[in-house]
């Protein structure tokens, strides 16, 4: 048996290149154009607005940002280290989402005024879904819009808003701070108005068992003014002042608690913190122009000499 192996000199490679140049040159030429025409007329410019917030409290964070994210159905374990996916996950919930959706924004496309909802799905055209979809819809788009990313370091978090206007996506972003504000502020007023309700009806069921107990104290001494001699007695008396004196200490943590309830309740803080402020950008992020020409004319080339040999 005989093998023949067929090669295949570098000459040969050249010699094939030279005559099918044409079909090299005018491949990537194609779709650098179309590339080209697509970017200018077709492609609709992207504009980034960023911002970095943080949370108000670091080490104490961990409790409301769990129940915070408990509210938007995010399961959080709450151990010693605090997750650090929890804000990126209820900056990116369809809760707050919908909030945003609500909001009224100025745009050149749509006029001023107009609901985030309507931008996002069916513009000055009368809608072709009902409000349900629509808002299903628009919360898809919003989400996308949306790049947020936490340095664990420094628990710092950049906020990235994509938008077709550079004023609209400094605006959006702005909201979408204000509101993640605004949600955990309220979270965090209900779970204190449910905790002063709570330490109040303990106070009024203490306070009657603390009255009974000293009721029941001062009874025993009444009737028992000489227990020098008699241990049982001592020890009847001894039981007696220890609940009272345990519950006296538990109607005064109660009643310092529910001062703290209170000052804590009517405190105004920021529980967001604002680093750098959503700032208009002056150029466009998306699309790339110079970058998919270049990546056209080198897929144009690669191409090309795929059809010459």
């Amino acid at each position: 048996y005989y093998f023949e192996e067929d090669t295949i000199s570098l000459t040969d490679i050249m010699l094939t290149l030279a005559r099918h140049l044409k079909v090299i040159i005018i491949t990537p030429t194609i779709l650098c154009t179309l590339t080209i025409i697509y970017v200018l007329f077709f492609a609709k410019p992207v504009y980034t607005s960023t911002a970095k917030i943080m949370s108000s409290s670091s080490g104490g964070g961990v409790s409301q940002a769990a129940g915070l994210a408990a509210q938007f159905g995010i399961a959080i374990p709450t151990g010693q280290s605090e997750p650090k996916w929890v804000y990126p996950e209820i900056i990116k919930s369809r809760t707050l989402a919908r909030a945003v959706l609500r909001q009224k924004f100025d745009t050149n496309e749509f006029g001023p005024q107009k609901p985030l909802l309507q931008i996002l799905t069916y513009g000055n055209d009368e809608p072709e879904f009902n409000l349900d979809t629509l808002e299903i819809m628009a919360t898809e788009y919003f989400l996308e819009m949306i790049e947020v990313s936490e340095d664990i370091k420094t628990a710092i978090l950049t906020l990235n808003i994509n938008a077709s206007e550079p004023i609209l996506a400094a605006e959006i972003n702005k909201v979408l701070i204000e509101e993640l504000d605004a949600h955990q502020r309220k979270y965090n007023k209900a779970k204190t108005s449910d905790t002063k309700q709570f330490i109040e009806e303990r106070i009024i069921d203490t306070e009657k068992e603390l009255m009974a107990s000293e009721e029941d104290l001062k009874v025993f001494m009444d009737r028992n003014r000489r227990i020098e001699n008699s241990p049982a007695l001592q020890l009847e008396k001894q039981r007696l002042g220890r609940e009272v004196t345990v519950l006296t200490g538990v109607f005064t943590t109660l009643k310092q608690q529910l001062e703290t309830t209170k000052i804590e309740e009517v405190k105004e803080s920021d529980y967001v913190i604002v680093l750098d402020s959503p700032e208009v950008p002056l150029q466009r992020s998306k699309p790339n122009k110079k970058l998919m020409v270049i990546l056209a004319g080198l897929l144009g080339i690669g191409f090309g000499i795929v059809l010459a040999f």
